[in-house]
């Protein structure tokens, strides 16, 4: 049996240059996702939403392989991360960030491989954050570059971004900021940490 690992198959979506923005066009993804807000290094609201977002997506990885006979890696954690100032975002006041935290479905699964799956983690997890679901995401058109180091280090790229490069396209915001985790954040010392960037954008002149 075929192991799938989307950053292969989908490599346009989970690679991008460094020092640079490439324009990407992201087609309709399915995740499961849960709200927050709040530092995520403090709250331990985070924590749970991560716990629950991997034994969801493990099981639904496990159903697919026993029922569909279709085995893959689990995808990378990713992030929508913004806040009501988005200078205190990019000022990094996390105290003051909202955050949907997300894992990708592959397009083969639906919901009736999600409940059972679901169903599975209530039993190991208890009742499920309120916000969990799994739904569609339509980014469209983005612009998405690789940052190598610390997260807290983001913050330059980011104003980039939104100052220059931005205006230079004549493109404005059309969702929140998108990560995307390559490394394993508590495996990976922060110098090496390797994380994608993706704005969604529309033309300015749409807006």
């Amino acid at each position: 049996m075929e192991k799938i690992d989307f950053k292969k198959k989908l490599s346009t979506l989970y690679s991008a240059p460094t020092g640079s923005f490439a324009t990407i066009k992201v087609p309709v993804m399915q995740f499961v996702k849960i709200d927050g807000m709040g530092d995520p290094n403090r709250d331990p609201a985070y924590k749970r939403a991560i716990e629950w977002l991997y034994s969801v997506s493990y099981a639904i990885k496990f159903a697919a392989k026993t029922k569909l006979q279709k085995d893959y890696v689990v995808p990378p954690l990713e992030g929508l991360w913004w806040a009501d100032d988005p200078d205190d975002f990019v000022g990094r006041r996390k105290h003051l960030w909202r955050w949907t935290m997300l894992i990708m479905v592959p397009d083969f699964v639906d919901r009736s491989i999600y409940e059972p799956a679901l169903a599975k983690s209530r039993d190991k997890l208890g009742e499920p954050p309120q916000s969990l679901r799994f739904e569609p995401l339509d980014e469209g058109r983005c612009l998405q570059t690789l940052h190598i180091g610390s997260y807290d280090d983001e913050g330059p790229t980011l104003a980039r971004l939104h100052n220059e490069i931005m205006p230079a396209k004549g493109v404005t915001f059309a969702g929140p900021h998108h990560e995307i985790y390559l490394s394993h954040a508590r495996k990976t010392p922060p110098e090496k940490l390797r994380t994608l960037l993706r704005q969604p954008v529309k033309s300015a002149e749409l807006s």
